[in-house]
């Protein structure tokens, strides 16, 4: 089997492991370990028999539940076939709207491989050096402090029909950019599309400082995409939405196939977004877990680890990762991520998701084995 560009290929692991794809403790995806709320399960029983009938086309209730969670209009929503079918559309807008796309690298490889599919041109800028700390100033926290040195905005193409697209927090570093840098952007740019696939894991106190969803309906040119998969671990149902002016969404609209997020999804959004127990306990885990992973992983010999906003690490290796993948599938079942599909970073870095307490001191030990040998 291809080595996987995405995380989360447990048949590709089983088979390096030699077991069963349930076997795996898999750390390569960054997927809520909580599991599937309760009000999931409950969304999907209650609607079993609404599968022989159609979704409603509109999602009217999925969209109304998703503008009281964020105080938005639910005319400014629209849910997608997870975030990536949503990226697809934002990139063929850029594609069509915009002479060249500002791509902040290393990226998730999927936005390159949208814009690639409507010939979009794209001008890469490498944040590299300032995502990793290379600068020992910029590495004290997860925050990228991009405002303080305007000359990364002076060197990008301001004038007229140019798009940006990023992430935040940024993938695969888990890096926060900073406020002031994304609003520059929003008021530099015609076209803006921030993807918040992993913002619902910042804290709360923080999270409306760093989120670009209250600045929509302020800025027609800006799109923000959520993902649902990733908090409420559910990745099977695929399941994300777009915040955007609503005459940009009704073109979305049109170029889409019809019914592109299922009856069981809609309905297990709607639950999800009000089940405050699930997300309460959410965040007391990633409070409890994230600096004891983090720590943990500072103590391994040969190791270096960046500081992350989100739920996952990205871990720089003395040695070459792809062997030590390896190692751990087979002397552990344990699958990191690596990050050769991030080809700025080559074969000396992993991630990891951030997992629960055991499973993480479970991650430790078997880097301990390995790294010690």
């Amino acid at each position: 089997m291809n080595r996987p560009t995405h995380g989360g290929n447990l048949q590709w692991a089983a088979t390096l492991a030699g077991c069963e794809p349930h076997a795996i403790l898999d750390f390569s995806a960054s997927i809520n370990p909580l599991g599937l709320p309760s009000s999931a399960i409950a969304a999907i029983q209650s609607q079993v028999a609404s599968l022989t009938s159609y979704p409603d086309p509109s999602y009217h209730s999925l969209r109304q539940a998703i503008g009281q969670h964020h105080g938005i209009d639910a005319d400014w929503i629209l849910p997608g076939n997870g975030a990536a079918e949503l990226i697809t559309w934002a990139c063929r807008d850029l594609a069509t709207h915009c002479l060249e796309t500002v791509l902040f690298t290393p990226a998730f490889n999927d936005y390159g491989r949208a814009l690639r599919a409507f010939q979009a041109t794209i001008y890469p800028c490498c944040l590299l050096d300032r995502l990793l700390g290379n600068d020992p100033d910029s590495a004290s926290d997860d925050i990228l402090n991009i405002p303080t040195d305007p000359s990364l905005l002076a060197t990008l193409p301001n004038s007229h029909r140019r798009g940006v697209l990023l992430n935040n927090p940024h993938n695969p570093t888990g890096k926060l950019f900073d406020r002031a840098f994304v609003e520059a952007l929003v008021t530099t740019f015609n076209w803006v599309v921030i993807d918040e696939a992993f913002m619902d894991f910042v804290p709360p106190d923080r999270h409306d400082q760093f989120s670009a969803v209250p600045w929509v309906e302020r800025y027609p040119n800006l799109v923000v995409i959520r993902s649902l998969t990733k908090f409420y671990a559910m990745p099977g149902l695929r399941l994300g939405y777009a915040i955007a002016h609503p005459d940009r969404l009704r073109q979305w609209q049109q170029w889409r196939d019809p019914w592109s997020v299922n009856t069981l999804s809609a309905a297990v959004g709607e639950a999800v977004l009000q089940d405050t127990a699930y997300q309460q306990a959410t965040h007391a885990w990633f409070a409890q877990a994230k600096p004891l992973l983090e720590t943990g992983l500072r103590q391994q010999p040969g190791l270096r680890v960046l500081p992350s906003a989100a739920n996952f690490f990205l871990v720089q290796s003395d040695r070459s990762v792809p062997a030590l993948q390896q190692q751990l599938l087979q002397q552990h079942q344990i699958l990191i991520r690596d990050c050769l599909s991030f080809p700025e970073l080559g074969d000396r870095y992993f991630r990891v998701a951030l997992r629960t307490v055991s499973e993480n001191q479970k991650l430790l030990a078997a880097l301990r084995d390995r790294l010690g040998s």
